[in-house]
Order: C-alpha cells, then sequence, then structure tokens
C-alpha cells in the first residue's frame, strides 16, 4: 500500500510550474484520430489518466514517439479499428472522446461505457442527443455503446445542460460533417477552447469557442500540426489554495491567470493576497481567513473541481460559510474524512455549512477520488501533527509529481510503499 505521510504547520514558500492541463490533454490526444498528417503535441502532463489514455490510441493502431517526458507525436494515419472494447478503456471515463473521434474518422464505433471518479451520475445522453442530430444511429446494449452513420451532417444541436464533455464531443465529431454545426448553450471551459484551437490549427472550421454558440463548418480533410497544451487551471489552483492553507508565500508559473479569476476573487475575499503577473501568479497567505460562501458554476464560474481544495481553506476560518455544489450531487463524501480531523461540517443535500474557528489535527484520511484526495493532502499540510493519506492512485490520476513539488516549497511529505 502507498500513502502519504505528511507533518503539518510548515508554511509553503518558493516557486513552483503547473503542468499542462489533464482535461485538456484528454481532448486532444484522441482529436488527432481525425488527423491525416502526424500530430505533435507538446506539454503533455505525464499524469496516468493521460499515459492510460496514449495507451489506448496504441491499441487502436495509432503511432506515438515519445520525443521527451512531455512531448509525444501521433501518427493516425493508417488506423482501420473503430472498435475498442478492453478493460482500460472501460474504466476510463475520458474515453468517450473516442466516441466523437472515431464518429468523425470512420462514421462508426464500438466502445464499452465509460467510467471515472465515483462522484455522482455523470450521463452521456448530451453526447447521444448531439450525434443523433449529426445522422448517428446509437444502440447501448450489455454496457456497449455501437454507432454509426452513412454520413455525418451538420444540425442545430441544443445542450439541455452545459457539458464540456458534450461539447468537445459533438466537435470532434462535427468538424468532417457536411455542412454547419451549431451548438448552443456550449461549455466555455478553456479545455473547450483548446481542443478547438487544435482542431482549427489542423485544418477545422470552428468559430465561438469560448461563448456559449459554437459554429463549426465541415471540412474534408485536417493535416498534421504543432501544439502545445495550455496549463491546468487546477492543478494551479490546488497550490494557490494549499499556499492560503498553510499560510506560505508561493510564485506559481506556467500558468494563464484569467483561466483563475474566480479562484483568484474568492481567496481575495477570504483575506488572502493575489498579485497576478502574465503568465504568473502569486499568492500569500494570511493569519486570519475570512469565512465566505461558494458556488460551483461552469466557467468562468468557480470550477467543481476545486469544491474540495476549498472545503479545506473553509474549515480554517474564523466563522461560517458555505459551499453549494450545483455540478455533481454526489462530490461531499470527503467531508467525512475531514471530520476525523476535528473539522465541522454538515451537509444538507447539495450544501455544504463550515462552521470555522478550530484547528484541524492530523489523522489518518482516504483519497475518495482525485480531487478529495488533493484536499486531504492540503488538510494535512494545515493541519497540527502527522496526517497520512491512503489511496494515492486517486491523486496520481491527475497531478504530475505532487510529492516533489510540494516538496520543494518547503512541505514535509514523503510517499511511503508498504
Amino acid at each position: 500500500m502507498e500513502r502519504y505521510v505528511i507533518q503539518g504547520g510548515t508554511p509553503l514558500k518558493g516557486e513552483v510550474s503547473i503542468a499542462g492541463a489533464k482535461n485538456a490533454a484528454l481532448g486532444l490526444i484522441p482529436a488527432t484520430i481525425l488527423s491525416e498528417g502526424v500530430c505533435k503535441l507538446e506539454n503533455i502532463p505525464n499524469i496516468k489518466d493521460v499515459n492510460r489514455f496514449i495507451n489506448i490510441l496504441r491499441k487502436l493502431g495509432v503511432k506515438t514517439t515519445q520525443i521527451n517526458e512531455n512531448t509525444i507525436t501521433f501518427d493516425a494515419q493508417n488506423i482501420e479499428q473503430y472498435e475498442m472494447l478492453d478493460d482500460e478503456t472501460r474504466k476510463m471515463r475520458a474515453s468517450y472522446y473516442l466516441l466523437g473521434a472515431l464518429l468523425g474518422r470512420f462514421k462508426k464505433v464500438t466502445i464499452p461505457f465509460p467510467g471515472g471518479c465515483d462522484i455522482g451520475v455523470r450521463p452521456i445522453d448530451q453526447h447521444i442527443k448531439g450525434f443523433e442530430a449529426l445522422g448517428v444511429k446509437v444502440e447501448i446494449e450489455h454496457g456497449v455503446i455501437n454507432m454509426y452513420a452513412e454520413k455525418l451532417i451538420g444540425a442545430q444541436i441544443y445542450m439541455d445542460v452545459v457539458s464540456v464533455g458534450a461539447t468537445i464531443n459533438i466537435m470532434l465529431a462535427a468538424v468532417k460533417a457536411e455542412g454547419m454545426t451549431v451548438i448552443e448553450n456550449a461549455a466555455r471551459e478553456p479545455h473547450v477552447v483548446d481542443v478547438a484551437n487544435f482542431l482549427n490549427l489542423m485544418g477545422a472550421n470552428i468559430k465561438g469557442a469560448g461563448t456559449d454558440i459554437i459554429k463549426i463548418n465541415g471540412v474534408t480533410e485536417l493535416r498534421g500540426c504543432e501544439y502545445m497544451v495550455i496549463p491546468d487551471q487546477i492543478e494551479a489552483g490546488t497550490y494557490m489554495v494549499a499556499a492560503v492553507a498553510t499560510k506560505g508565500d508561493v510564485l506559481i508559473k506556467n500558468v494563464i491567470p484569467k483561466h483563475l479569476e474566480s479562484i483568484s476573487a474568492k481567496l481575495t475575499e477570504m483575506g488572502a493576497e493575489i498579485i497576478e503577473y502574465d503568465d504568473a501568479i502569486r499568492v500569500i497567505g494570511k493569519e486570519d481567513l475570512n469565512s465566505i460562501n461558494v458556488k460551483t458554476l461552469p466557467y468562468p464560474g468557480f470550477p467543481t473541481d476545486l469544491q474540495q481544495p476549498m472545503a479545506v481553506l473553509m474549515c480554517l476560518t474564523q466563522g461560517t460559510g458555505t459551499i453549494t455544489e450545483s455540478i455533481f450531487e454526489n462530490r461531499f463524501k470527503y467531508v467525512d474524512e475531514l471530520r476525523r480531523m476535528g473539522a465541522d461540517i454538515l451537509v444538507d443535500g447539495r450544501v455544504a455549512i463550515f462552521s470555522g474557528g478550530k484547528q484541524l489535527s492530523g489523522a489518518t484520511l482516504r483519497a475518495t477520488d482525485l480531487r478529495a484526495g488533493a484536499a486531504m493532502v492540503i488538510a494535512g499540510l494545515a493541519a497540527d501533527g502527522i496526517t497520512e493519506v491512503t489511496e494515492l492512485k486517486h491523486i496520481e490520476r491527475g497531478y504530475e509529481n505532487l510529492e516533489g513539488k510540494l516538496r520543494s516549497l518547503g512541505a514535509k511529505i514523503k510517499k511511503v510503499v508498504d
């Protein structure tokens, strides 16, 4: 069993560099399937989810060459396979992007129903609705999704709920469809824009990414290109929260400050000092934190993926604050872990009420999912005494070298393998 052992109470100080965005990379990698040339992706994060997805593409027949730790070329010119029914694909939530990419390439695809972190109902009905509008026939039986179309025809698609995954997936399928596709109520997240920019560099014609209406004029061919993945907004936000939780002073490099505005605003409201530079952000924690109210929303609102790390800060304030989770309905599982440390948290449906004023004390905690795992580490850094965090497999799915980066900031953290 692997676990982190953390001695709390040390302020984080120094500089940390942010890796490429996990959620962007997971959309860009399958997009290479659509190219009739070689694609080179730089700043790919070296994390388990991304490496697993690259492996799935290799099984499909995509040739990959590792240039360095964070740069890989993808050559999908000769692939003929549109079916991927292995266990790796089944376990991985983002494998649903194979639907859009393989439909765009072959007009047919067969994959298992996707998995991922257990944080609530995450249906793919909006994806299916979009594909059907493009002329795709959909069959789901025995946990397998089978889709096929004679041809893909552009369509007007209105999303009933804002969905990043469905927005990207429909873009992947529509980019080579005949005519124009319009996605209304589209997700505006930075990684949606990143995938659109990548496809456009390959020769696609996508306008409006980053707004709630995306227009895609179908093209017949996409060529190879070189592209750099945007920095990870959630990794950056995690270190911002950790700096405030430990009353530290951290310069977070390789970021796009605009992507972090909702996080900066809330940390400023709590009393932290935030200084923005062109591609860096400095976060200075203060002795006393104000209690605030947070509601998770689609971008540019406060990201649901930083809800759990933010919860740790809420425990450290002097008053009473709330977090309302409006994206996923099962995202407060980690609260029991924080209660072990002495946190006073009441959960009522989608709202968690935090009564601050109590010092957290070290405990043995379990990472219940990826972002909750990061929250447990931050809690350990801020607590009195020793904290142990288990189930590291969740954390390593989405954070590149978390232990090493925290140690470089002065954290007393080590990974122990039993």
